[in-house]
């Protein structure tokens, strides 16, 4: 109860501030405790009862550690005048992303990049609530076709709705939408029968999505724009959707693209642009359309 008090807290204080949380439960599943602030937590090791040989130097080292973080902090370097850029990534997307963040870097922005493995989309979409964002770029499907067909990164029904509803111009596209994440191979083979799979490592298995999967996720995205009270548009890469996805890769279907981006326009709201580029997400010319859409939207001078 501690734990889940103090933390409780040290949301409340705003993203740089030093927090540091001795606790047992920092041995385990942290994500309740942590959410999408920046909370260290310290394992106390023994019970926070008394003091032990163990404890006296898990106590000490913390607090030497937010002594240390106190003494450096510095408020006012936390103020940025630069417009604020948010993007999603993976790094099966990686090489576009990067090079859409060092243009828009490049003009002046703040460039903030999540890795959507679970918990990064919910962060971007917490940020959004509480800082002036001038732009979100939502390239990374991940968390929502995993909250869709039940794939360990869901990000839960509510993820890239904060940017929507708040009237933050927004970019998508659907970065990563080739796959699924799945446990380890057998478990994600029963779980996900009759496609493709590249096993990431042990515990992670890419699962190929097929083309009712894209169209669930299309039919998706078309209700999550319907709260939209910004401009949004939608890129569609026909080359393929990540490294994966690619003719390198293990997933490569070049038949899901153009269908999906077909799809895609029949359903979403007729005021939304949905433009299909002949591409793969990771080629430069790829990013460079992003780059020309984020420039417009973001009124550097450059139209798209």
């Amino acid at each position: 109860m501690g734990t889940t008090l103090g933390t409780a807290v040290m949301k409340a204080f705003p993203y740089g501030l030093p927090k540091l949380m001795v606790s047992t439960m920092a041995s385990g599943f942290t994500a309740p405790f942590v959410g999408a602030k920046d909370i260290i937590m310290s394992n106390a090791v023994t019970d926070v009862s008394g003091i032990n040989s163990i404890s006296r130097d898990v106590y000490r080292n913390a607090a030497l550690a937010i002594a240390g973080m106190a003494k450096g902090y510095d408020p006012a370097a936390q103020r940025e005048d630069r417009p604020l850029v948010l993007m999603t990534t993976l790094g099966t997307t990686e090489a576009s992303v990067r090079r859409v963040r060092e243009a828009l870097q490049d003009d002046g922005n703040e460039v903030m990049v999540f890795h959507c493995a679970g918990g990064g989309g919910g962060t971007l979409d917490a940020i959004v609530e509480g800082r002036d964002v001038a732009l979100v770029l939502d390239l990374s499907a991940t968390e929502i076709v995993d909250h869709l067909h039940g794939g360990l990164t869901d990000g839960g029904p509510e993820r890239a709705m904060a940017a929507l509803r708040k009237g933050i111009p927004t970019i998508l596209a659907p970065g990563n939408a080739d796959f699924i994440i799945g446990g380890p191979l057998a478990e994600a083979k029963k779980r996900f029968p009759g496609t493709r799979y590249h096993m990431h490592n042990a515990a992670l298995t890419a699962v190929r999505t097929q083309m009712q999967e894209l169209r669930n996720l299309a039919d998706h995205y078309a209700k999550m724009v319907i709260e939209a009270k910004g401009p949004v548009r939608f890129f569609v890469p026909l080359g393929g959707f990540s490294s994966h996805d690619s003719p390198e890769g293990h997933l490569h279907d070049i038949n899901v693209p153009g269908p999906f981006a077909e799809y895609l326009r029949k359903v979403i709201p007729s005021a939304i642009p949905v433009e299909a580029v002949d591409a793969h997400f990771n080629d430069e010319v790829f990013a460079d359309r992003i780059i020309l859409a984020a420039r417009d939207y973001l009124k550097i001078g450059v139209h798209a």
